[in-house]
């Protein structure tokens, strides 16, 4: 008998796990809820969008009809999924102002999460701005394009600020970042992070740590901080966070875990069987720890949407849990974190040590060689690798995915020298970098015994 299931959000995971249900089951009817008007738009294309890297709107969407054809899957848009009644297995929906009903067979929760937007007074929302959506984007855009803005402020040093303080800066923008810790980035380690800082200051960016917005005046164009300064920007970017979309999860008494998101098994299930969830919204554990996590990346998502669309087709692969490997460009720098950070081990009380080189992305001698900096930091006992940073310019990104590979490898710092990697002038040296950082962290044990 065909199985009916509807899906509540149509972005990253709700998308992902309706193709994904429709690859391995012809004849199930699915049908995906969104309260807007997109589906599966790609959330990190728009800061590229914006700084004009990305010149087509549309490159970075993904059209309805387009998704419908593809993937034989009943697109509701504009269409608010507000209540769950988990007895009669059927949801409730608004569209068009006007109240409907729809059963299920297995309901699928992704309803993201909203990015937050602090009431500062004097705010002028005209000027202010998020970016979470579509519509956020396009309203950046239409400001950008009919105000010319000259300076811009920019509150949060996270993902989305740092994007923005490069696409902005790209336009041509002056830009001040803003953010109340001692750092930027907060996945790496404050020296990592001050290498981001000397770099962010010599593109000729206002960065200002440690302070906080209190208030706007004159129309919104000055910005007062906490510490007495004062910042003129006639655009002002929010970037300080994003709260998992839970209400209907809570209404519907599925339980909400410690870090304030849904519940779900290694399956991907609720408390209701019926009922899965999964990406920006759920709660799942670090793969390293086993403690309760809340991450809103990407790759999580994607995997989940895999392993629900088998557990739903009988095939049970669970989920293991997170290690939040996250990278960012930043103009030409690259900096990214994988696995646990010093700040997450020592509230964890791990016993743990670090290591940490300078060296070159390949051969010195060739053409283009530049700086990486790249840290690891492992079991202080038996050298279990727990997290490793990467800050710097070409090859970043491959080293700190051989370090999330290792990390998910349960490898140690004794295997790091033993990795085989290909080398050519262009690309490496004889020994690795990481090779390098293996046979670093094994010497420092080494004195411990």
């Amino acid at each position: 008998m065909a199985q009916k299931m509807v899906i509540v959000g149509a972005v990253g995971g709700g998308a992902t796990v309706a193709a994904q249900i429709r690859r391995d089951n012809k004849d199930t009817t699915i049908i995906l809820f969104d309260k807007n008007g997109y589906v599966s738009f790609s959330n990190c294309g728009m800061p590229y969008y914006l700084g004009k890297t990305v010149a087509n709107r549309n490159d970075i969407l993904y059209p309805k009809d387009k998704f419908e054809e593809k993937y034989n899957v009943h697109v509701r848009t504009y269409a608010e999924v507000t209540a769950i009644d988990r007895k009669n297995k059927m949801i409730t929906y608004v569209s068009e102002s006007k109240q409907f009903t729809e059963t299920y067979d297995q309901l699928i929760l992704s309803p993201g999460a909203t990015a937050v937007m602090p009431s500062i007074p004097g705010m002028n929302k005209m000027r202010t701005f998020n970016l979470h959506t579509i519509p956020d984007m396009d309203a950046i855009a239409t400001f950008i394009e009919e105000k010319q803005p000259k300076t811009a402020a920019i509150i949060g040093g996270g993902f989305i600020g740092l994007e923005m303080l490069e696409n902005l800066h790209e336009r041509g923008i002056q830009c001040t970042l803003i953010d109340r810790s001692d750092q930027v980035m907060n996945p790496i380690d404050d020296d990592m992070a001050k290498i981001v800082h000397q770099y962010v200051n010599n593109k000729n960016v206002d960065l200002i740590l440690n302070d906080g917005l209190q208030e706007f005046s004159n129309d919104g164009k000055t910005l007062h901080l906490n510490s007495g300064k004062v910042v003129e920007a006639d655009i002002t970017i929010m970037a300080v966070g994003i709260r998992p979309n839970i209400k209907l999860a809570k209404e519907a008494n599925l339980s909400i875990g410690k870090t304030g998101a849904i519940v779900v098994n290694e399956f991907m299930q609720t408390d209701d069987p019926a009922i899965y969830a999964l990406g920006d919204a759920v709660e799942t554990k670090d793969f390293i720890t086993g403690e309760p996590r809340n991450i809103a990346l990407a790759w999580p998502a994607h995997r989940q949407a895999f392993i629900i669309a088998n557990h739903i087709n009988g095939k049970s692969i669970p989920y293991y849990g997170t290690i939040g490997s996250s990278i960012l460009r930043l103009f030409d720098l690259t900096l990214g974190a994988t696995g646990l950070n010093r700040y997450r081990l020592e509230t964890q009380k791990i016993d743990y040590k670090e290591a940490k080189i300078e060296t070159l992305s390949n051969a010195g001698y060739f053409p283009d060689a530049d700086k990486l900096w790249i840290k690891i930091l492992f079991d202080a006992a038996n050298g279990r690798i727990y997290g490793g940073q990467v800050v710097g310019y070409a090859g970043a990104d491959k080293r700190l995915a051989i370090l999330s590979t290792a990390i998910k490898s349960k490898l140690t710092v004794y295997d790091l020298p033993e990795l085989e990697l290909a080398y050519a002038p262009p690309y490496s040296s004889p020994k690795d970098p990481i090779n390098i950082l293996g046979y670093k962290a094994i010497t420092l044990l080494a004195k411990d015994m």
